[in-house]
């Protein structure tokens, strides 16, 4: 550690400066998605950006307990919340929901969307055209939605919503008030 700080002050005026902190960064930065949720039946797949911080240190979508995200799924699909991982992506399944992200890797300090920077995407129209029975994507966040537009095309025949973010960063909307922007989406694709 010493080695780099004399190198950051003797060597700050050269080109090697420009490049090296940067390349440190992005490699302490880095943070990659996880396998997406879904099975042969899934009717609506849930995009969201790249996991935060705490969810990519619990291995699991949505593990911080400040996102709203399955206490909102929890409550629009009239489950109680499930204990453990493993029961929460079951609870998806059984309600026919996916679940992936559209960021595939990419350098990100911390977990704000803002701070994504040299995204490169999942492969989901692989994923969109394997879930014969998909009715619609959900997108968790105007982030997700415009990473989204940025790399694929929408497709005829699927339906594309945007939901308020489940985020801890969305603080502008209560836990009742996404429930009910959620339900909204939820409720007309499943309760016909």
């Amino acid at each position: 550690m010493q080695f780099l700080k004399c190198y950051y002050i003797c060597c700050k005026s050269t080109k090697y400066y420009d490049s090296i902190p940067d390349e440190m960064e992005k490699k302490d930065s880095l943070k990659k998605s996880f396998a997406p949720v879904y099975d042969a039946e899934t009717q609506m797949l849930i995009l969201g950006t790249l996991p935060g911080a705490k969810s990519l240190a619990y291995n699991e979508y949505y593990g911080d307990p400040r996102n709203r995200f399955w206490r909102i799924i929890a409550e629009i699909t009239g489950h109680k919340l499930p204990e453990n991982y493993t029961e929460k992506t079951q609870m998806l399944l059984e309600n026919k929901i996916g679940l992936w992200d559209v960021v595939r890797e990419a350098n990100r300090e911390g977990s704000l969307d803002s701070a994504i920077k040299n995204e490169e995407p999942n492969d989901l129209n692989s994923l969109i055209l394997s879930l014969k029975n998909l009715k619609a994507i959900a997108f968790n966040g105007k982030k997700a939605a415009q990473f989204y537009d940025k790399y694929f095309k929408r497709v005829d025949g699927i339906r594309y919503l945007l939901l308020p973010s489940s985020s801890p960063a969305n603080a502008g909307i209560d836990f009742a008030g996404l429930c009910k922007a959620w339900n909204a989406v939820y409720f007309p694709l499943f309760n016909k």
